[in-house]
This record gives C-alpha cells, structure tokens and sequence, in this order.
C-alpha cells in the first residue's frame, strides 16, 4: 500500500491487486454489517481472487482519471484496514464532479474516523484535483452517514426516489452536495 494523504490519526492508502489479502480481511469483517448498505454480494465476492480483481479494476480506473480511492489506516496499527474512501464517476469537462463513497469498520464507528478521512478526501478533491462538486447519495435511514457528511458541510439537495439497487431492493436516497465555493 502506498501513502496519498495523511490525517492526525489515519494513513489514507492507495491499494494494488497485492493487497488483495488484506482487503479480503476488511470485507470479511464487516460483511455483516456493509450488506444493508451495499448492492447484492454473491460469495465469490468474499474470495481473493475477486478482490484482486477489484483492485486491478480501481487501479485502472484511477489511471484513466475517473477513481480516486483511499484505503483508512490507524497510524497505531498499520496491519490492518478500518475503512476506504472513493470519488468515483469523475467527470472532467463543463461539470467537474464526482459521486463520494466510503465504508467504515463496523468496530471502530463513532470515533470521527471517517469524518477525518472524508475532510481530506474533500480538501485533496478541492485544492489538488480541481473539483467544483462533490455528490453523496445516502439512504434516509443511514443517519449516521447523513450526520458525516452534514458535519463536512454537504447540503441536502432533494430525495432520489428508488435510485440504488441496495441489497436486492430499490431503496430511496438523499442527494448531499458539497460545492467548491474557492474563486477561481
């Protein structure tokens, strides 16, 4: 794993198909928890191989511009994966943006991991990147992600009706937005 950005408690990491064990490790983890989150996982998801592929796939769309993704790392225990942070679906151009993802270990929620993670997400798309706009499609019912990212400034900008298919059902999603307000 190779250091992007650093926070006060967290190493934020990019990732390659060598790391595919400790990927692993996180997805397994949690599964029980990510899964009414998440898009319907068939069993091969929780392999190696398939996580390998994953990562060849993010390296991929992250050498063509259109994934940023950090992996989260306590700077006390660097073995082991807490969480990630994704801007996916970049779109360069007149529109400048980006959809924001991010998962947290189940065990560690509440500590202000992710809000910390997701504030230097945020300021690397901002200052470095070049962003205007950063999107965040959270189910109304995932308050403690909504409360992450009110926290972060994002604003509420209307309910997408039945938008994602999570865990086999269309579910309802709030549209958070945070804009680039820097004078260009």
């Amino acid at each position: 794993m190779k250091r992007l950005l650093e926070t006060a408690r967290l190493l934020l990491c990019s990732a390659d198909h060598t790391d595919a064990p400790v990927i692993l490790d996180f997805v397994k983890r949690n599964a029980a928890d990510l899964e009414q989150w998440e898009i319907k996982r068939t069993p091969q998801y929780y392999t190696e191989p398939m996580q390998a592929e994953l990562l060849a796939r993010d390296e991929r769309e992250s050498t063509e511009g259109r994934l940023f993704k950090v992996w989260l790392v306590q700077k006390s225990d660097k073995e082991r994966i807490i969480g990630s942070v994704a801007l996916s679906n970049i779109v360069r151009g007149a529109f400048q943006s980006c959809h924001l993802g991010y998962k947290m270990d189940s065990g560690l929620r509440n500590r202000g991991f992710m809000t910390e993670a997701i504030r230097a997400v945020v300021r690397h798309a901002f200052a470095d990147m070049r962003l205007h706009r950063i999107e965040a499609n959270i189910m109304p019912r995932n308050e403690a992600s909504l409360q992450v990212v009110r926290k972060l400034g994002f604003q509420d900008e209307g309910l997408a009706r039945r938008y994602l298919n999570i865990n086999g059902k269309w579910e309802d999603h709030i549209h958070m937005v945070l804009l680039n307000d820097r004078i260009e």
